[in-house]
């Protein structure tokens, strides 16, 4: 991976904090240097520490986006469609026509899983499995998604940014793909703030009748009366996690502008594009930016049961720039060594095409891994000719997801503390990561 700028700012190396700098001023903090305490003052110092820290953005293809049209194509064969193939920056690495600029760039920072085994083919338990690790709570746990798992895990405790925001682009994807992220029994603090066709989260301006004032002194009753709510009940988590929910309220709507693209200058917006997508796209780069742990883009809707072709040479050029844009503009940044990028869906498209030039819902799938933890220019596993079947490499969801926690830095087999005391590790137990594709 090319080595990315440290610092942000005018460009001279005077503004420039080094991680041997930084390391070297820690040193002296922990021997009770005087230089050390000023350097934490730093605003420099706080920037640095906030670019090393870990976090993790998720761009779900709601709905099910077709392997043969983006990572996997079989061209010439009966299965293939009507799309070519493009040689990509990998030797030997072919993907679709329909992904010229991310053809460009995988080499750098990406790696290419094609044999991921979902072991389902439906909307919502498919996306119980790819989210949940591929436990579906039949056994009573709500157990919480990897978007949760991840900012718990990646979180910041006196952050007063959230940890955990969820994009939309299609009410389909949080209503009929109907698994939201969810943080389960981790608590209401690990909950996504979902934010549906819109480019901001509702509610983080105050009504014209209420008074910043007026708002302080509500928190302070809602604190006065949740305190007393919770005398004879401090083994309560749920009480206990929405008391800690509210009180990041403030810290919240403080961070209002987050969500404002309109901060960015025009060459920065006119590069994301004018879509829904692109602008999110723009808004998650801004939260990755502040320190938000974890983002999910949701880009739906794939679910081409009927014309297939047309569905994706519609969507898939639009991922490309997107995803192309953002993976720029995190690593021009120097964000990307430190940031975990995935895509994947809920499931995969089926070789065979049916009667309405659709492909249906089929359990394989492919999936991308891109920067923090990731060996670059990997393509891992292989289908059959057709595409029918995994013929090396299988991977399933639990491996995946250990793969993206050990990518991040994680113990994948960590165990918490379920609502009925059990202990629930992050994986199931025997999944292993995938070494393949780690750095």
């Amino acid at each position: 991976m090319p080595r990315t700028a440290r610092h942000q700012g005018c460009g001279s190396p005077e503004h420039a904090i080094s991680r041997r700098a930084f390391l070297g001023s820690a040193s002296g903090l922990l021997l009770g240097g005087s230089g050390g305490l000023n350097m934490l003052g730093s605003p420099l110092l706080a920037e640095q520490m906030k670019r090393d820290q870990k976090r993790a953005l998720l761009i779900f293809l709601s709905g099910g986006a077709s392997q043969f049209e983006t990572w996997d194509p079989k061209p010439g064969r009966h299965t293939g469609g009507p799309f070519q193939t493009i040689q990509t920056s990998i030797p030997g690495c072919h993907i679709c026509e329909l992904l010229p600029e991310i053809a460009t760039r995988v080499h750098r920072h990406t790696a290419i899983i094609r044999s991921v085994d979902a072991a389902n083919t439906d909307h919502d338990a498919g996306a119980r499995v790819v989210l949940r690790g591929a436990r579906l709570g039949n056994d009573g746990v709500k157990y919480p998604t990897l978007g949760a798992m991840l900012a718990r895990e990646l979180m910041q405790a006196d952050s007063r940014v959230p940890d955990h925001v969820a994009l939309y682009t299609a009410e389909v994807g949080l209503t009929i793909n109907a698994q939201p992220d969810a943080a389960g029994f981790l608590g209401s603090r690990y909950d996504p703030i979902n934010i549906l066709s819109r480019l901001a989260p509702e509610g983080t301006r105050l009504p014209e009748a209420l008074t910043d004032l007026d708002h302080q002194e509500r928190g302070q009753l809602r604190d006065l009366l949740s305190k007393e709510f919770l005398k004879g009940r401090e083994r309560d988590g749920t009480a206990a996690s929405h008391s800690a929910a509210y009180s990041r309220v403030r810290g919240l709507m403080s961070c209002e502008t987050l969500f404002d693209i309109s901060q960015e200058p025009d060459r920065v917006r006119a590069r994301y594009g004018p879509t829904l997508f692109g602008q999110q796209a723009l808004v998650a780069r801004r939260l990755l930016e502040a320190g938000v742990p974890f983002v999910r883009l949701n880009r739906g809707w794939w679910d081409s049961h009927g014309e297939n072709f047309d569905i994706h040479a519609e969507m898939v050029p639009e991922l490309d720039h997107v995803m192309s844009v953002l993976l720029d503009d995190l690593e021009e940044r120097g964000l990307l060594q430190n940031t975990l990028v995935m895509t994947f869906s809920e499931m995969g498209r089926t070789p065979d095409i049916n009667t309405m030039r659709g492909r249906d819902h089929f359990p394989r799938l492919s999936a991308t891994l891109t920067g923090c933890g990731i060996r670059p220019g990997v393509v891992y596993g292989k289908t059959n000719e057709n595409g029918t079947d995994i013929a090396e490499g299988r991977v399933t969801v639990p491996q995946l997801f250990a793969t993206i926690f050990k990518a991040l830095g994680i113990d994948h087999q960590k165990e918490y503390t379920a609502n009925d005391g059990r202990p629930i590790a992050l994986t199931n137990a025997g999944a292993r990561p995938v070494k393949e594709v780690l750095a």
